[in-house]
């Protein structure tokens, strides 16, 4: 396993466990923390990403804003890496 794979496992079910404690919290954002954690673990997940899939279908709404959210991140993360909107994948 690769540091950045480690790296993305971690953050991804952090989140997702951060959704669940979320949920019976009220000063948390389960849902929120849920869809995070779904997307990051859906680039290393295929479970995660056919449920990303089926949320889209059945909440279209949510997926437009999910996939903003996505757009921005990629695009922070581009800057901190210090690479080009154009380059491909590492």
């Amino acid at each position: 396993m690769t540091v950045k794979r480690i790296l993305v496992l971690a953050l991804g079910w952090m989140f997702i466990l951060l959704g669940i404690v979320g949920l019976f919290l009220p000063i948390l954002q389960g849902i929120l923390f849920l869809l995070i954690g779904l997307i990051i673990l859906s680039s290393e997940y295929v479970w995660a990403h056919h449920l990303l899939r089926r949320l889209s279908e059945r909440f279209p709404g949510l997926a437009k804003h999910a996939e903003s959210a996505k757009e921005r991140a990629h695009a922070w993360l581009r800057r901190i890496s210090g690479r080009s909107p154009d380059a491909g994948p590492p």
